[in-house]
């Protein structure tokens, strides 16, 4: 879909596992409205997406006429509406527009399908993602710096040359969703994390550990239960401090794998308050931050759906594309 051909509003739409969230957008790209809703593909039966967004979407078409619609997300995965393709590393956003499907819906309404992203250097097995692809993108391309994805499954990817070049996936926020609330720590924790507290600094702190005393992550992790035995950790600070810590180790992990070094510049890219986590965890490892939109996500759906093909398919690199 050229910019010439959308003169009305489009809705970028990124529909996950837990729930869906729909942006309306003006022809300058400007936001108009929002949605948010609870069913998540994992909710909704096979064959019945198309009725679940036609519902949700039903005032925006009421008011605007026939929508164009670009998703993103895990909508395209192999449990979702349609099962699409990740496109291999290094990608540009061309890459993307190449690889998209664009379906039409009985409504009137046009689908547009963005693939997902993988990385086939990595060990054991090719790392994958879903929608925040799309992120990278609305995020720009044109600075060669790490980018940093906070989220349940964290990603940081390198950008250079105006390409994604290579990614890792950092399971964090599952990790520390399950031992909050299924492990040792949930019969006696009594408050949530709080990553503005003295907890939370000296779980980052004990991360950033390098004397060898503290042992690795799963001695650490321990230490959150025995510093609660020796009077030291107060059952409200204990998730505050298994948060810093395991944030904490996400950031020493990706420095010891070479994503960055002290005085390096990294950007920190998302829509939540994660974001001022990972910023603040951040200058902890010495690291400086460069500035990253909001509306990242929203930006790079646009610019991937814009693509003229015609004119970018004779810069195509002719990669076929995986599924998975």
């Amino acid at each position: 879909m050229s910019s010439a051909s959308r003169n009305s509003v489009t809705v970028v739409l990124d529909w996950g596992t837990s729930g869906f969230h729909a942006f309306l957008v003006d022809p300058e790209g400007s936001l108009v409205d929002a949605k948010k809703g609870a069913q998540g593909i994992q909710s909704v039966p096979k064959g019945e997406h198309g009725r679940v967004l036609s519902d949700a979407l039903a005032a925006w078409r009421n008011e605007h006429g026939p929508l164009a619609i670009v998703a993103a997300g895990m909508i395209g995965s192999r449990n979702g509406w349609l099962e699409m393709p990740y496109v291999p590393t290094p990608a540009t956003a061309a890459d993307f527009a190449a690889a998209s499907r664009t379906i039409e819906l009985p409504e009137g309404d046009r689908l547009m399908f963005l693939p997902g992203l993988t990385d086939p250097s990595a060990f054991p097995f090719p790392d994958v993602m879903r929608g925040e692809e799309t992120q990278l993108v609305g995020f720009g391309l044109e600075q060669d710096i790490v980018v940093v994805l906070p989220g349940t499954h964290s990603k940081w990817a390198e950008i250079r040359h105006g390409r994604i070049e290579r990614f890792r996936t950092f399971v964090t926020g599952e990790i520390f969703n399950t031992l909050a609330n299924h492990s040792f720590l949930a019969k006696v924790a009594t408050a949530e994390g709080d990553h503005a507290s003295a907890a939370f600094a000296e779980g980052v702190a004990l991360a950033r550990d390098e004397s060898g005393r503290a042992g690795g992550l799963l001695t650490r992790l321990f230490a959150v239960r025995t510093g609660w035995l020796a009077g030291k950790i107060t059952p409200e600070e204990m998730k505050s401090r298994l948060s810093g810590l395991i944030v904490g180790w996400e950031f020493a992990e990706a420095r010891a794998g070479g994503w960055f070094n002290e005085g390096d510049t990294i950007a920190v890219v998302g829509d939540d308050g994660l974001v001022e986590v990972y910023e603040a965890v951040s200058k902890a490892f010495g690291v400086n931050l460069a500035p990253a939109p909001a509306d990242a996500a929203i930006r790079g759906a646009l610019a991937i759906s814009e693509y003229d093909l015609r004119s970018r398919g004779r810069e195509g690199s002719g990669r076929s594309y995986q599924r998975a």
